[in-house]
């Protein structure tokens, strides 16, 4: 049966210690076989070397899922545009893609996600930024330097061709203030709820709001996590565990506001206030049915865009336009940004913001600091004779 235009290339995982490399060699050892010798793969063709690339790392779950989507659109792209394997490409070729993904045509773009199984999936929902080409020719260069250092190929074209450049901001500008976020948590504390399940998911998205807005976690950190991640080591101090990029383990502070919110939660929910290191219940459930099930972290994030929908309509209403506006141009994201802004606003040490927001860089942490920006305006505009309530 022929292929359809973008029909499923498999690249889940190879399992840790199967019998897929057995099997691959019971394969025709002839197809596609122009590697090296001594070559230290059994892949023989384009997806299996992806399978095993996407395989090799230490990859977290969010980034395993991202680097399959990315290389699906590639290798799409090589049977259905270059037709050619990655042996056969060039570096004009893999430019030629970094074009490509700027702008699809409208024959790969489709605005409502649909699973890749369905006829009407389509690999894009619209053009890619610099930043998602670069993150998408990072994946691509990724499986070139992996598929030449086990001599699946003999050279790597990848190497030639320059990352996409993107400009970034030298300060972080995505953050909700104190008031904005103080209105958002009366909205979603105040939402009517007159059945058990609109009980529990108003409970569960201010747990989430609170949750995001005192850790500054990242997305996939909170969702991922369980109930027993929630603890005290019996000396007043609450952490909360979470694995951040690349599994890497940390522990955040968290505060009484918090803590009481994460045991309303519970209680709407039938569940006890109190959890055991050993509970492995997710940490956010679903607020329909009886069954304790993790949300996704898409489910979350459209959580979190209902609650500034709301608080929209609310600034509105207190006659604020700009909080409005921000609010609706807010997303899940955003709550990591303001927590490290107001913090280090408030003067919070910039290594302690670093450690608890998983940066690896003490300079990524740094963009989050406006206190000096905002002294800076305000003793010019004082200089000007300009209060900065008239500004």
């Amino acid at each position: 049966m022929p292929e359809k235009k973008f029909d499923v290339i498999n690249l889940d995982p190879f399992p840790a210690r199967s019998g897929g490399a057995a099997e691959r060699r019971q394969r025709d050892t002839d197809a596609l076989r122009t590697i090296a010798e001594d070559a230290i793969t059994d892949a023989r063709t384009d997806s299996e070397i992806a399978r095993e690339f996407i395989s090799h790392g230490e990859l977290g779950e969010k980034s395993v899922a991202n680097t399959q989507k990315e290389l699906f659109r590639f290798l799409t792209w090589c049977r259905e545009e270059a037709g050619k394997t990655l042996r056969q490409l060039t570096v004009a070729d893999l430019n030629g893609y970094k074009d490509f993904i700027r702008s699809p045509p409208p024959d790969w773009i489709s605005t409502t996600k649909w699973p890749r199984s369905d006829p009407r999936y389509r690999p894009f929902s619209g053009p890619l930024s610099d930043a998602s080409r670069r993150q998408a020719m990072i994946a691509v260069k990724g499986l070139f330097a992996y598929a030449t250092h086990t001599g699946y190929l003999r050279r790597d074209p990848a190497a030639l061709v320059k990352h996409v450049k993107t400009t970034s901001a030298s300060r972080i500008t995505r953050y909700l203030t104190p008031d904005a976020l103080e209105l958002a948590l009366t909205v979603v504390a105040t939402r009517a709820a007159s059945t058990p399940a609109s009980i529990r998911r108003r409970e569960r998205d201010r747990f989430l709001l609170t949750a995001y807005i005192h850790t500054g976690a990242r997305l996939s950190e909170i969702v991922g996590a369980n109930m027993g991640a929630f603890y005290t080591e019996g000396n007043g101090r609450w952490w909360l565990d979470v694995l951040g990029k690349g599994n890497k383990p940390r522990r955040l502070p968290v505060p009484p506001e918090m803590l009481a919110a994460f045991r309303q939660y519970r209680a709407a929910f039938d569940l006890l206030p109190q959890t055991a290191r050993s509970d492995d219940t997710p940490l956010v459930l679903s607020s329909r049915g009886q069954l304790l099930v993790r949300i996704t972290d898409e489910a979350a994030s459209d959580a979190l865009k209902s609650i500034f929908a709301a608080s929209a309509a609310a600034a509105d209403r207190l006659g604020d336009a700009d909080m409005a506006a921000t609010f609706r141009q807010a997303s899940a994201h955003w709550l990591r940004h303001s927590m490290l802004t107001n913090h280090a606003n408030n003067g919070v040490q910039l290594k302690t913001l670093q450690e608890t927001a998983g940066h690896a860089s003490i300079a990524t942490t740094a963009a989050y600091l406006h206190k000096t920006d905002n002294d800076r305006h305000d003793e010019i505009l004082a200089s000007a004779g300009i209060g900065k309530d008239a500004a």
